[in-house]
């Protein structure tokens, strides 16, 4: 975790008047983070922390006047979360939304998520059964019962409680759901830089700004599958990361977690292209790789728009996702032949029965091909 990450952390926890739970032992260091009984249920600075507007939702708009005291109780495990897990912006994000949302159908039941102790595992068959009529998808609840799962497993490192209840509750089961994967040359298609606003002549058609736009949304479709980087990697990514030279980047993964990724040649040559056209577009003061029109940095939505428009620069009758591109290319790699360890280490997966998920996938393309192609095969 880096320092200014740090410091941000620990600033979170003084505006909360709570201790530092990296101080002192673990067990003594997560109690203190919580509430004690005789913690003040007003805020402790005119000015809410970050992590404050996350779990803002739970007291709800009736309540304003009165805050509910889970609503501290989420801070400081979201604090914890950003201080001593490395958690992302994203994940802390998606927690708090989904801790507020077990705190109002807690109240609905009698029961104040301020109290983990009154909580059985009862309560969160019945969250969970509450989400499947709404109907949620069985992902989300998924991720929904993990959040809660972590946030009682830190009350009980705290001594709130003596059991984690919602790690007796069993995940729904899951969907067997697959981005699609682009073969080898649909992907050709898609990354093809002789057509163009020019057409057969290339990407330049005397328009600057059209063709520094297409510039940019090459060299980013190039780093998902050439790289095969999460989207939120590639967008985080700052020009001072790209070391040309070397020809890797240096990206900041899930948890905090750095890492070098090689550079295609045509990666290579994309971003080098990219980084001349920048300047024009970019904000005097941004830093960001990758920009948008206005010069800032690029978001989700934007990214997700890019490669749709380059889907149908390609011609390809169907539009993909940015993570698409990155499913694309770790299945590319495990067809070529490379070693699932290999592949795991590009793609940053903790775990290496993530990375079995695309071995899977290739075994089942497989199987349809030889069903398909040889004579004696079982032909549906």
């Amino acid at each position: 975790m880096s320092e200014k990450k740090l410091k941000q952390g620990k600033s979170a926890y003084r505006l909360r008047g709570v201790s530092d739970p990296a101080a002192g032992s673990r067990s003594a260091g997560d109690a203190a983070v919580l509430p004690s009984a005789g913690h003040s249920e007003g805020p402790a600075s005119d000015a809410p922390s970050e992590l404050s507007s996350r779990a803002a939702g739970i007291a709800g708009s009736d309540d304003k006047a009165k805050p509910d005291r889970s609503t501290l109780f989420i801070e400081a495990f979201l604090t914890w979360m950003a201080v001593q897990k490395g958690a992302s912006e994203a994940t802390l994000k998606a927690y708090g939304v989904d801790l507020a949302q077990l705190a109002n159908f807690l109240r609905d039941q009698g029961v104040n998520l301020a109290q983990p102790q009154t909580v059985t595992r009862r309560h969160i068959q019945a969250f969970l059964a509450w989400l499947f009529r709404k109907g949620e998808a069985k992902s989300s609840m998924a991720r929904k019962l993990a959040a809660t799962r972590s946030f009682f497993r830190f009350q009980q490192r705290g001594g709130r409680v003596t059991e984690n209840v919602a790690a007796q509750v069993r995940n729904p089961r899951q969907e067997k759901r697959h981005p699609r994967a682009l073969n080898v040359d649909e992907t050709f298609a898609l990354l093809d830089t002789s057509s163009g606003p020019a057409g057969a002549k290339g990407p330049v058609s005397g328009n600057a700004e059209e063709e520094r736009t297409l510039c940019r949304d090459l060299a980013l479709a190039e780093l998902l599958y050439g790289s095969g980087l999460r989207i939120s990697e590639a967008l985080s990514l700052n020009v001072d990361d790209v070391q040309l030279s070397s020809r890797v980047l240096r990206i900041m993964g899930k948890g905090s977690k750095e890492r070098l990724s090689p550079l295609s040649d045509t990666s290579y040559t994309s971003l080098r292209q990219w980084l001349e056209e920048r300047p024009f577009l970019a904000q005097s003061e941004e830093n960001a790789l990758f920009v948008g029109t206005r010069g800032s940095r690029l978001n989700r939505r934007e990214a997700a728009r890019i490669v749709e428009r380059l889907c149908h620069r390609a011609g390809l009758s169907f539009a993909v996702s940015p993570h698409s591109l990155r499913h694309s290319f770790a299945t590319h790699l495990l067809e070529a032949g490379a070693d699932m360890r290999s592949v795991q280490e590009l793609l940053g997966h903790q775990r290496l029965t993530t990375t079995q998920r695309y071995t899977q996938l290739s075994l089942e393309r497989l199987m349809q091909t030889y069903d398909q192609a040889h004579p004696r095969a079982l032909k549906k």
